[in-house]
């Protein structure tokens, strides 16, 4: 489970995996809801295609889940 900040925000790059829907594309890292104010720059990342991503900056993993 993500770390929440007392500010309500989920801290950036706390984790090495994800897992997304496709509710949360078009995918970013940091994705919304993380605070950016100790992350990197974002960038897109392209996961329709092979359903997995990483991130170039943090190396976060990124796995689509299936459509509920």
């Amino acid at each position: 489970m993500p770390l929440q900040q007392p500010d309500g925000t989920i801290e950036p790059n706390a984790q090495n995996l994800y897992e997304v829907t496709r509710a949360d594309l078009p995918l970013h890292c940091p994705m919304p809801g993380m605070s950016l104010w100790n992350s990197h720059p974002k960038v897109f990342l392209p996961i329709e295609e092979s359903g997995r991503a990483k991130c170039p900056y943090c190396s976060a993993d990124y796995v689509l889940k299936g459509d509920d």
